[in-house]
């Protein structure tokens, strides 16, 4: 695999990670402004939904850090990688994002 496919993996899975990231954290505030408009509403079932839905938030909030932090490893490293592998093979760096500016320069050009 190229250094070019590495990166574009990578930066595919970090895409995805963080599209479900962000879902998340809609979902988490979504929750927390039901369990607000919630508040003044009393009763057995309704407290026992409140307390199972906040200890789901707190739930998703820690593993939405938990994943936030793990993205940002992952790019970290990734981003370490690819700069070792331009250092040990500048002209091959050179040519691989020589060759991607055409290809993308004939697909823009086209339009």
């Amino acid at each position: 695999m190229t250094v070019l496919e590495q990166d574009m993996e990578i930066n595919m899975e970090s895409l995805t990670t963080e599209k479900l990231m962000q879902d998340m954290r809609v979902v988490v505030a979504d929750a927390e402004d039901l369990l607000k408009a919630t508040a003044g509403q009393t009763g057995e079932r309704i407290e026992k939904i409140r307390a199972r839905t906040e200890e789901s938030l707190r739930t998703a909030r820690n593993r939405l850090q938990v994943a936030g932090k793990a993205v940002q490893e992952k790019a970290t490293q990734a981003a370490h990688t690819v700069d070792d592998q331009v250092k040990e093979n500048p002209w091959t760096a050179v040519g691989i994002a020589a060759a991607a500016g055409l290809v993308l320069g004939i697909l823009l050009g086209r339009r």
